[in-house]
């Protein structure tokens, strides 16, 4: 199913995070970033899952855990084209969300699930075959930033998915990208996020809104990712 390509560019798990779960996050970050091939991200998309499967196992409480466990369905989803994967990643990302509303990861997560999806298939599609929907994503994102844009990768990921949703937007992107290259960057996901926004801002700083649109794409997770 083709659509079901368009979703969760922007999950992926921020920081504070528990250390059982952690290698969890880091397998989940090296199969978005680092894997050039579908097979080799989906082998340590795998892994990532039953870190996290392990981790609720000891605690079925580990809301952080619950978080990895979704994002590595939704990334199963989104390579393999799953569309029950990716609604069951949206359903478990908005409990999250109910669960502890002041969490920003969660809101993050479930804001990339929305806008992602308007971003690959356009408002009506996404809407019609996934639920998806622009404002909810942009209110999901805005409380992300709220509760948690003094760390990099929230305004970072933002930065990537605004130019996406409206290219034209340059000013408020390079305000996002700014604020990312600006925050507090104190673990390895930060960090990495805040280089992309650098590289994003070099585009933006120059006013080509399209352009910097088609980095970002590169730039988010599996963005460089060969069939």
């Amino acid at each position: 199913m083709k659509h079901v390509a368009a979703m969760m560019g922007l999950c992926s798990a921020l920081v504070c995070t528990p250390v059982h779960a952690e290698s969890a996050r880091d397998i989940l970050v090296s199969a978005a970033f680092g894997a050039r091939e579908k097979g080799v991200a989906l082998a340590r998309i795998g892994q990532a899952l039953a870190s996290a499967d392990a981790a609720i196992k000891r605690d079925p409480r580990d809301e952080n855990a619950r978080l990895q466990r979704a994002l590595a369905i939704s990334y199963r989803g989104k390579l393999t084209r799953s569309r029950a994967d990716v609604i069951a990643a949206r359903r478990e990302f908005e409990a999250l969300v109910v669960a502890d509303p002041r969490n920003p990861e969660t809101h993050l997560a479930l804001a990339g699930w929305h806008l992602a999806a308007v971003i690959e298939l356009g408002p009506f599609m996404a809407r019609t075959v996934l639920g998806a929907r622009a404002a909810t994503g942009n209110t999901a994102l805005g409380r992300a930033l709220a509760l948690g844009g003094n760390h990099a990768a929230v305004p970072a990921l933002a930065s990537l998915q605004r130019i996406q949703i409206d290219p034209a937007d340059v000013a408020g992107a390079r305000r996002l990208a700014e604020a990312a290259v600006a925050a507090s960057a104190d673990n390895v996901f930060d960090r990495l996020m805040q280089r992309q926004a650098a590289a994003l801002l070099v585009m933006l700083r120059k006013g080509d809104g399209r352009a910097a649109a088609s980095l970002a794409k590169l730039l988010m997770p599996f963005g460089r990712i060969s069939a």
